[in-house]
């Protein structure tokens, strides 16, 4: 099977599928295009969900690709692979990370670099780029210490160990844990539940929350009050009010 990347749109919540299972989702420097891509398009879309195809999530860079880091252009090679990351970031609908199997190196940092992360009780996890003598990549720097804290993503990125789901869970990389074979029915139940909320809310949670770190709290004060000022005179809260006064779920609209 050519690796490739697979998109799939089912009302409004995009599914990202990296697709090469004779290499456990190993990405080629064109897959890495392609996801760039695929985060691209999804910006109109209402959530996304990205998973790995068969029985694993992703083991991070094809090493064995010719147009990779060992080619004629290597920063070129670090600059594609990068942009991905940053079209998933740029994304400020919820991204939900689905994973099974392994999620190692850049590909752990692809599942970190979404908002949410379930995972199946036989998945695995390792920023690996230690036991391969390598340096961190694909904004693993950057993901790991916002989600873990700087000491504890010193350990995992040193240390480079491989955690199961439960030790990945203490350590707060990622938020849930299902039974292998309910994990399907968990992720397409959660895909449903964020493509059905409130997309505009999302965008401006995610905002004010990626920017926390980086800000004062007056900056992040006054960031709120604009955001709030401007979601009160959204359709979708007029619609939250009626619901709430109906005793009705709301059905959002997106603006």
């Amino acid at each position: 099977m050519q690796p490739s990347i697979l998109l799939h749109d089912h009302d409004g919540v995009v599914t990202v599928t990296m697709s090469n299972p004779d290499r456990k989702n190993a990405l080629t420097k064109q897959m890495f295009v392609d996801l760039a891509s695929a985060f691209r398009e999804a910006h109109g879309a209402r959530a996304l969900v990205l998973r790995g195809e068969g029985e694993n999530f992703c083991t991070g860079a094809d090493l064995t690709d010719p147009a990779g880091i060992s080619s004629s252009a290597p920063v070129e090679y670090m600059r594609t692979v990068s942009q991905a990351a940053y079209e998933l970031h740029a994304l400020k609908i919820p991204t939900l990370a689905a994973v099974d199997g392994l999620a190692v190196g850049a590909g752990l940092a692809l599942a970190l670099g979404c908002d949410l992360v379930l995972a199946s009780d036989r998945a695995r996890f390792s920023m690996i780029f230690a036991q391969r003598a390598l340096s961190l990549d694909l904004g693993a720097s950057w993901f790991l210490t916002r989600r873990v804290g700087i000491t504890k993503a010193k350990e995992l990125a040193l240390l480079a160990e491989i955690l199961d789901a439960a030790s990945a869970k203490d350590a707060s990389l990622i938020n849930w844990i299902v039974e292998s074979a309910l994990f399907d029915d968990e992720v397409a139940k959660l895909a449903r539940r964020l493509g059905a909320g409130p997309t505009l809310a999302y965008s401006r949670i995610n905002t004010l929350l990626d920017a926390s770190l980086e800000v004062s709290l007056l900056e992040a004060l006054e960031a709120e009050s604009l955001a709030q000022v401007a979601s009160f005179g959204s359709a979708d809260t007029a619609e939250a009010m009626r619901a709430f006064m109906e005793k009705r779920p709301a059905t959002f609209l997106g603006h």
